[in-house]
């Protein structure tokens, strides 16, 4: 009887290992001829390949991710990046970057922002950014991500049920080694669950939100290129050379002074010390 226990527990792992792969082949193969998993998108396909119209279980959302970049030149970015931030806040949507300079003597004010923007709302939000300036360049591309959802629907749906039945027979398991089986079977879905689901969140965010990058510029400075110098500017120039020349004197000499004071000492003590041997050869001999 113990022996038959201990078998029956692998059979039904087996069992339900081949069962899980006639789910996943069926989910993701077959997709067309089953219901279809809906998401936050633009609107539905109401109608057929042939024109007429389908039914409500027909009926597939399409899931577009939207993406763009807007060139814009104003007199002033810093306040047209304030205006852009409350129009995307006012259109339900959210700043996700900024950076912005002000201007120089040689580089004009810019700004550059990253809106995220909701897609229903993204017509009028533009048409809002427009007013900010002159528009130099708009860029919107769209992909269409449904197959992909539908994938990732699928095969959250099959993790799920494989979790479910796995708790079942842990619960009917009756040996150690079952259960490190079982426990280590289900830790694995688990994992490979929840990485699918956080995918599924981030597509889903990229669905219901644009996506726009704005950059904001200002006029370019035009530069002035100086003319031929003056008598006058020569003649500051030579002054300004002069005393640079007598500056830069200065102060070589006063970094050489340490070494002219230590070279003064060694001369006089070399001074003295030839004149102190002449003295003793000139000197006559003690009687």
């Amino acid at each position: 009887m113990f022996t038959s226990r201990r078998l029956a527990i692998p059979t039904l792992v087996l069992l339900l290992g081949v069962s899980l792969t006639g789910c996943s082949a069926a989910a993701f193969g077959g997709g067309s001829s089953g219901s279809q998993a809906i998401t936050p998108g633009t609107a539905p396909d109401s109608k057929t390949s042939d024109g007429s119209a389908s039914t409500s279980s027909d009926i597939v959302k399409r899931q577009i991710v939207t993406t763009g970049t807007v060139v814009i030149k104003t007199a002033n970015p810093i306040a047209a990046a304030d205006k852009a931030a409350s129009i995307t806040d006012d259109a339900g949507g959210r700043v996700d970057d900024r950076n912005q300079s002000a201007a120089t003597t040689s580089d004009p004010a810019e700004a550059t922002l990253t809106l995220r923007i909701p897609s229903s709302r993204l017509t009028p939000a533009l048409a809002a950014l427009k007013k900010l300036g002159t528009a130099l360049s708009i860029s919107i591309s769209t992909d269409d991500v449904t197959t992909k959802s539908q994938d990732l629907g699928a095969h959250i749906t099959a993790l799920q049920t494989s979790i479910t039945r796995l708790l079942a027979l842990e619960s009917k398991a009756t040996t150690t080694a079952d259960l490190i089986a079982l426990e280590g079977d289900i830790a694995s879905r688990q994992g490979d669950l929840e990485s699918l689901t956080a995918q599924q969140r981030y597509l889903a965010d990229q669905v219901s939100m644009s996506t726009i990058k704005l950059q904001l510029l200002a006029p370019s400075v035009a530069i002035v290129k100086p003319g031929p110098p003056t008598p006058g500017s020569a003649f500051v120039a030579g002054l300004s050379g002069f005393g640079v020349f007598f500056n830069w004197v200065f102060l070589v000499l006063v970094y050489l002074l340490p070494w002219l004071v230590l070279a003064a000492v060694v001369w006089v003590g070399i001074v003295y010390l030839v004149r102190w041997r002449r003295g003793r050869r000139a000197a006559p001999p003690a009687e």
